[in-house]
């Protein structure tokens, strides 16, 4: 099997799965090394592939979707609240990320996509073996949102606001985050 066929059955494997597929899996289902198919994700991503790393394995996109970064606030109690609130909708949870005023952007793929990732990412981070980012900024904290329409992602700002999680923007914050990627912005993001 050449490198190309390689990659596009990873593709497949990844557009096909209902779950995270690791690493190891895909290598040894496709008799090559790990660091093979960490190469060959990144080439897939390098050629507009839009395949996320979680901590349960790789997950590829098989569809374009809307995406919007919300700045939000609120307690330790309303963690699982909001994280709901975004898959009730309809909405993904691609990442969390704080700005930290020395160290920039800390960021962390989370790819929630139901009340069940929910509920395992609660249990996850019950475990007291980590903290949440947005314990490092005041609870402040940012999250990526991804939507099959924009109407999607109006609703779930509108029931952001109305619940009081939706946190205002500081002179000091870049306000454009993960902005789109354009032909002539070639540069490697800054994270």
């Amino acid at each position: 099997m050449s490198g190309q066929e390689r990659r596009e059955e990873i593709l497949t494997i990844l557009k096909n799965s209902a779950k995270p597929v690791s690493g190891l899996a895909l290598a040894k289902r496709l008799d090559v090394s790990r660091q093979v198919i960490v190469q060959d994700v990144a080439l897939l991503r390098a050629n507009g592939e839009e395949i996320v790393s979680t901590n349960r394995g790789y997950v590829a996109s098989a569809e374009r979707r809307c995406s919007r970064v919300f700045k939000v606030i609120h307690t330790d109690d309303q963690v699982e609240e909001e994280l709901d609130l975004y898959v009730d909708f309809g909405g993904r949870v691609e990442d969390v990320f704080v700005f930290h005023k020395v160290h920039g952007v800390i960021r962390v793929n989370m790819n929630i996509r139901s009340r069940v990732d929910v509920r395992q990412y609660m249990q996850d981070i019950s475990t007291g073996k980590s903290t949440q980012l947005m314990k490092l900024t005041s609870n402040y904290h940012y999250h990526t949102i991804s939507a099959e329409r924009e109407e999607i992602l109006d609703m779930i700002q509108e029931e952001l606001q109305k619940r009081g999680f939706l946190a205002k923007l500081q002179d000091y914050e870049p306000v454009d985050f993960w902005k789109q990627k354009t032909e002539q912005d070639d540069l490697p993001e800054n994270i």
